[in-house]
């Protein structure tokens, strides 16, 4: 799989375009740490998504129910790769740049749980991930049986009764019916960019925060509350006409009366002062 010559931000523009998936979910993970990487040769990368998806199926051609697959996959992950949560330094954004992951085999929830969404689909599960507040979960299903997997904690089996987070992070209640909502790639992939942006306001790089949140339009353009992000971003950095096209995007997506819209509506007719 050659894509050393491939464009990440292009490739990401379609993807985009393309709406929320199912997509090939850890090469599009790549192609956003790419951008963090000029120059970078990503055939290495794609090389171990090719050999993690094989091994993924090797590993389950004997699984009959989705709990033998969950198996499977923390056998891939700990015992084949070594991949773990990073517990050390957690806030560290390498946690969250899936080139980074590979090389140190540690990382976050969403990115690890990128990794196994990729094998699990590989070794032909259905997969998915979960609407689960501060932790990322993913669920597999196969022969009408499903599995809870937890990417941090060695891929372990989650019961949903004790469902829960990782210290210092909030969790809903274990009855709260988003927990079993599964979410489609886009959003994963938005959460996982979320933990950059989060990391980068809470240092104080602004510009580092804006970048981010170009990203995120760029892979989910039919969302108003990223453009208004973006606009407010802009508006911040002086970034004026930017900040203007990004008010009209909003405008155009968000529904009339809507606070989004109103608010929107607002900051376009500010821009427009501010620029004439």
């Amino acid at each position: 799989m050659n894509a050393k010559h491939e464009d990440p931000a292009e490739y990401l523009r379609l993807l985009g375009q393309a709406g929320d998936g199912p997509h090939d979910i850890a090469r599009a993970a790549l192609m956003l740490a790419a951008l963090d990487h000029a120059g970078r040769n990503l055939d290495p990368y794609f090389a171990h998504l090719v050999d993690i998806g094989r091994h993924a199926r090797d590993e389950a051609r004997l699984a009959t129910s989705a709990e033998d697959g969950a198996r499977s996959l923390a056998a891939l992950f700990v015992g084949r790769y070594g991949y773990d949560g990073d517990r050390l330094a957690y806030d560290n954004p390498q946690n969250a740049d899936l080139i980074a992951v590979i090389d140190r085999r540690r990382g976050l929830p969403v990115a690890l749980g990128i990794l196994y969404l990729h094998a699990a689909r590989a070794a032909g599960f259905e997969a998915s991930g979960l609407n689960t507040p501060g932790h990322f979960l993913l669920k597999i299903a196969l022969r009408r049986s499903q599995a809870l997997i937890d990417p941090f904690n060695g891929g372990a089996a989650v019961d949903r009764e004790s469902l829960g987070a990782p210290p210092a992070m909030g969790s809903p209640a274990p009855e709260d019916p988003r927990l079993a909502e599964p979410v489609g790639d886009i959003e994963v992939l938005l959460r996982l960019n979320n933990n950059l942006k989060l990391r980068a306001l809470q240092s104080g790089e602004r510009a580092r925060a804006l970048e981010i949140a170009k990203r995120m339009v760029l892979i989910a353009p039919r969302r108003p509350e990223l453009w208004i992000e973006l606009a407010r971003f802009n508006e911040a950095a002086g970034a004026l006409g930017a900040a203007q096209k990004a008010y009209e995007a909003c405008l155009t997506l968000a529904p009339t009366g809507a606070a989004l819209h109103n608010e929107a509506a607002f900051g376009l007719q500010s821009m427009k002062r501010r620029l004439n």
